[in-house]
């Protein structure tokens, strides 16, 4: 099932919203019953709106200005704990053998939010690189170039500050499978296909299996 936010900021506004309008309508209730009752029906209303506002028409898709020789495939690889899967390099693969093709792997960092809060990144940062980097010496090890670097622990941020240094006219998502995907169920992929005019590919990485 995927969420109703685009980012995972978004639904933790969202919750800290919901905590405050209850808050609110306890506290007027305490005041007088029939004002919380006024409370709830207007906070209701207001959620209402901004739902149906935030679920209108989608925004026209982000053009992606292609950089460099008109007959080169760039492509965005964009994965996590998924970066060095068998299913993925295959994909890479196939995409290599297809024609012209240079690749920039970016893997977010990991991290809780709690961790994120308190700057502590750096062992998210150092297990990102650890893959990302053995995922680069993969690929150059059967002939594919590639290029990489560590992205944002939104992988929709992460994607953002990829497009606008590489200018990709291919993007692939890696996640783990749908049950397992925070990604899946925050709505990445179905994000990234209606914010972008380019191909998104979703390759799904079992590593249990």
């Amino acid at each position: 099932m995927e969420s109703p936010f685009r980012t995972e900021d978004a639904a933790f506004r969202f919750l800290l919203m919901s905590i405050g309008a209850f808050a609110l309508i306890v506290g007027a209730s305490w005041i007088n019953p029939w004002l919380g009752l006024l409370a709830f029906l207007a906070l209701s209303a207001a959620a209402v709106w901004a739902y149906t506002r935030q679920r209108g028409p989608s925004p026209p898709k982000e053009h992606i200005e292609h950089f460099g020789p008109s007959d080169e495939k760039r492509v965005l690889v964009v994965a996590n704990e998924t970066v060095g899967g068998d299913e993925l390099m295959e994909a890479i693969g196939e995409l290599a053998l297809a024609g012209k093709s240079l690749f920039y792997v970016v893997c977010p960092a990991l991290n809780s939010r709690l961790k994120t809060w308190t700057s502590d990144e750096d062992p998210a940062r150092k297990a990102a690189q650890g893959r990302l980097r053995a995922t680069i010496e993969r690929l150059s090890s059967i002939g594919i170039e590639a290029q990489g670097d560590i992205g944002d622990v939104d992988p929709l941020v992460a994607v953002e500050d990829a497009v606008r240094l590489f200018r990709p006219n291919e993007l692939i998502v890696s996640t783990h499978p749908e049950g397992r995907s925070n990604w899946l169920e925050r709505g990445v992929v179905s994000a990234l296909r209606e914010r972008y005019d380019v191909p998104v590919m979703h390759v799904v990485v079992d590593l249990d299996g």
